[in-house]
Formats: C-alpha cells, structure tokens, sequence
C-alpha cells in the first residue's frame, strides 16, 4: 500500500515539474492544468496512505517535500509569468512570502501530531491554495482573451498574499474524513453532483470558474464548519 501511495506521490511531482516547464514556454493552460491534475493525485495519495495500518514516516515526508514542488513553487512560478511578464519587486516578494507560507504550513502539519488531526487541518491546505492560483488563471486563459485587465496585478497580488496568510493560520480546515464526517451517508450523492457539475463545466467551456468556485467556497466555509464538528464532538 506505501508503494502505491509513493507512486501516486511520484506522479503529483510530476505534474508540478511539467508546470514549471509549460509556464517557461508560455504554455499557460497546460501548466494551470497540470496543478490541477497534481491536486488529484495528492488527494487520491492520501486516502491510500491513510488506509495503512502503519504510517510511513518516509511517505509522509516525501509527500510534504512533493507539495513544496507542486503546489508551493509550480504556482508562483505560473502566476508571476502570465500575471506579470517581467520583473516586478512587489510580485516578487508577494509569491516568496506565498512559497515561504507554503514551506512553513507543511513543516507545521509535519511535527502536529495526528491525534489532533482527526477531521481537520490547521491552515489551508496547500492542495488547495495552489489550485485557488490554478483555477483563476484559467478563467483568464479562455479564448478570446488577448490583453488581461489593468487590474489583475492587483487582484492576484492581494489573493496571494491572502492565501499565504490562511496557509500559516490558526484556523481549523476539513480533511476529507472531515468532509465525509459532514456529508455523513450523502457523500456518495455530493461527489457524484460534483462530478456532473464539471462535467458541464467541461462542455460549456466553464472549468476555470466552476474550479476556482469550488476551491473558494471550501476556504471561505470549510473553518466555520469545522468549527461546529469541534463543538459537536
């Protein structure tokens, strides 16, 4: 069961080396995607890891490193080049405070113990901080779009700068035994709606925003739901 899980591990790398490498050669959609595609293997990597019966510290410690990669650097690297093009100082610091964010939420998850873990996260995960990044560069990637508007510098640099903060919070996030925890016995039904949402997302050309949405609802909602879980135990 490791292997499997260090392989899908492996493949989440993967993809957020391809991004670096597709953001260098401008291939922004494809490098956007890649982030995406890393989030579902780093999902699908965990649930495997969790259903061991003993942990692998060195999965575990392989995985945080894979997440530095995938969703710290591969997303800074995407937003500076489309967002920016050149050098610009303020960006620049915004994304080392963002990956510098990033480093510490996982070095902070590593040395928490589990017991405290149960159903929740402390700080947003960075799974989903870098598919926040991901997600709104493809609502700008669609076609038709040539110039972006004067004020996405600005946008995206005050968005980073809150993801960073959410990631090194205090602030109590679901897990996906969490999220299941709340969805109790209809989590099959949500996960099969979801499913056929992006499904239409996919067909009307929306992925970008349906993604974006998702990612946002869960970071705005997911601590004051975890927060109820906490009090009801």
């Amino acid at each position: 069961m490791n292997y499997l899980a260090n392989f899908l591990t492996s493949l989440s790398l993967l993809c957020g080396f391809a991004s670096i490498i597709f953001s260098l050669e401008n291939h922004f959609t494809f490098a956007s995607w890649a982030i995406i595609l890393s989030v579902f293997f780093d999902g699908l990597d965990g649930q495997i890891a969790r259903r061991n019966p003993i942990p692998s510290e060195f999965g575990k410690e392989l995985d945080s490193l894979v997440d530095v990669i995938s969703f710290g650097l591969a997303p800074s690297v995407l937003g500076y080049i489309y967002i920016y093009h050149h050098f610009y100082l303020l960006a620049t610091l915004a994304l080392f405070i963002y990956l510098f964010s990033s480093v510490m939420r996982l070095a902070k998850y590593n040395i928490t113990q589990k017991e405290k873990l149960v159903n929740y996260f402390y700080g947003l995960p960075t799974t989903v901080s870098g598919g926040l990044i991901a997600s709104f560069i493809l609502i700008y990637r669609r076609r038709g779009v040539v110039e972006l508007p004067q004020y996405l510098p600005v946008i995206f640099l005050i968005m980073v700068l809150v993801l960073a903060f959410l990631m090194v919070s205090r602030l109590k996030y679901l897990n996906l035994d969490g999220l299941k925890q709340v969805w109790g016995r209809k989590t099959r039904s949500v996960v099969l709606i979801l499913a056929i949402a992006l499904i239409f997302a996919v067909f009307f050309r929306k992925v970008g925003i349906s993604l974006f949405t998702l990612f946002l609802i869960y970071s705005i909602f997911s601590p004051f739901t975890a927060k109820r879980i906490n009090h009801n135990l």
